[in-house]
């Protein structure tokens, strides 16, 4: 699933192309798959412009994880500005239901995120890093949504939101979206209610 590009960042248009190339073959077929000679053919560039822009392949996974964080950041503050009048509890549906409109969606497979730490099982590998401030982030964000809707654990309420999230995320790659549509709406009207309380 190629990567919209953040409004604010510009680049030169080789390192553009490799890692949107990088960002369309590591999430189709896995980081460890696609070797760096085919980044290179594929994007069109020089074999010593792509070591320019990134010295190890390393470099260039962690740059296409930071951007899709970016990118998902991004998307959540868009969802943010142009929800205003939404409740932090219906927000937080809103986020889960969005997330079943992306796993519905031709070419999904699966989060980034989880894909890359299955490929990277040494947790101080810095590709590893980029999956941690990204958890860390969603993690705050549910932490902090849920404090504004009244929920009286929020940190332990946002870790069952975590682990929901991560198998939202694979049960949308191997099961029918519009199943899980239907499991994602009782499962947050079964956790999100107890928060109010």
């Amino acid at each position: 699933m190629p990567a919209k590009i953040p409004a604010n960042r510009r680049e030169s248009p080789a390192r553009r192309r490799v890692l949107d190339t990088a960002t369309t073959l590591f999430y189709a077929e896995g980081v460890h798959a696609v070797g760096i000679d085919r980044i290179i053919a594929e994007a069109g560039v020089a074999k010593a412009t792509f070591y320019h822009h990134f010295p190890a392949k390393d470099d260039l996974v962690h740059a296409y994880l930071a951007e899709q964080y970016a990118i998902q950041r991004q998307a959540v503050e868009e969802l943010r500005a142009t929800s205003a009048d939404l409740s932090p509890r219906d927000l937080l549906v809103r986020i889960f239901t969005g997330m079943v409109d992306i796993g519905g969606r031709q070419g999904f497979r699966g989060c980034a995120f989880i894909n890359a730490a299955a490929e990277f099982p040494d947790a101080a590998h810095p590709v590893r890093d980029a999956v941690a401030q990204h958890r860390t982030w969603f993690r705050a964000l549910l932490t902090d949504l849920l404090a504004a809707a009244g929920d009286p654990r929020p940190r332990q309420t946002a870790g069952i939101l975590m682990l929901f999230r991560d198998g939202l995320a694979v049960g949308c790659y191997l099961d029918d979206p519009a199943d899980i549509r239907t499991t994602v709406e009782d499962a947050l009207r079964r956790v999100l209610p107890r928060a109010a309380d």
